[in-house]
């Protein structure tokens, strides 16, 4: 090691040396606005493979990933599917995260939609999966029915599982209504959750503001799209109903912990340019 290299050395590890990465380390990528986290449902990519989404979120710039279980498993059957959770080794999830970890994207959530469907033994690996990932909470898009048999595997894993909701009003099994995570969390542990997708609250009729108001609390992270009412569509940011800037200046004075997950569903011409746009949008209603 050199004079100069050693001198170099000494200042970074005193803390003199800002944005400095140690060697073999990746540095992470920074969407932190004003104190919010705005990051990515991974579905927002589903027409790119497990690496070339990292890899679209590297380039676009976002920190943050709530993972898809789309991204993760095979197509196939009902049953193949469950074979396949059944004896797939954790292995495969460690490399998904080390994946992640080399490109500076932080695994916030593994998103997988346990059914009534699912057998126990199903139920429990998913909660083996998002253990071998790394990550300490989970999303669904479930039943209210079967919040009751997920609760005791989210206690034993201390896993918190946020449920996810979308407009359709006809099906009371569905999360939809305020109503419906109300059912779901009565006499639940706090390892029972919300996952509030903002554009389907607001497309079924409902104040996510006042919402996310009240559950702050319950609330483990947050689909950030834009729908009109009424069952409307999703559009671009900024041309819906949904109050995208009120939520996320109500996150950042709340300070709130979890992440805005950008979902990019509307018709586009190029996911990583409107992924991009998304994420404008965002940064500038947050002021960063």
């Amino acid at each position: 090691m050199s004079d100069m290299t050693r001198r170099e050395w000494n200042k970074m590890a005193l803390g003199g040396v800002a944005g400095v990465v140690i060697p073999g380390e990746t540095k992470k990528i920074n969407s932190k606005f004003n104190g919010v986290q705005v990051g990515a449902q991974s579905y927002s990519f589903r027409d790119r493979s497990l690496d070339e989404l990292i890899k679209a979120m590297a380039e676009i710039g976002i920190g943050s990933c709530e993972l898809w279980q789309g991204h993760v498993e095979p197509k196939g059957s009902r049953e193949s599917l469950r074979e396949w959770r059944l004896s797939v080794p954790l292995d495969h999830f460690k490399e998904i995260r080390a994946k992640f970890d080399r490109a500076g994207v932080e695994l916030y959530a593994y998103n997988l939609s346990f059914r009534d469907d699912y057998t126990d033994a199903e139920i429990e690996r998913g909660f083996e999966m998002a253990r071998a990932l790394g990550v300490t909470r989970m999303t669904a898009s479930s039943t209210v029915s079967a919040a009751r048999r997920i609760d005791p595997f989210a206690k034993r894993y201390k896993i918190t599982v946020g449920m996810h909701n979308h407009s359709n009003l006809n099906d009371p099994n569905e999360y939809a209504t305020p109503d419906s995570f109300a059912r779901a969390m009565q006499g639940a542990s706090e390892y029972i959750a919300i996952n509030l997708d903002i554009g389907h609250f607001t497309a079924a009729n409902f104040d996510a503001v006042d919402f996310l108001g009240k559950h702050h609390d319950r609330i483990v992270s947050l689909h950030i799209k834009d729908r009109r009412r009424n069952q409307g569509m999703n559009v671009p940011f900024g041309e819906g109903d949904t109050p995208i800037k009120a939520v996320l200046e109500l996150l950042r004075r709340k300070r709130s912990p979890f992440p805005a997950n950008i979902e990019y569903e509307y018709a586009g011409k190029d996911t990583i340019a409107e992924v991009r746009r998304c994420l404008d949008y965002c940064k500038q209603a947050l002021g960063g």
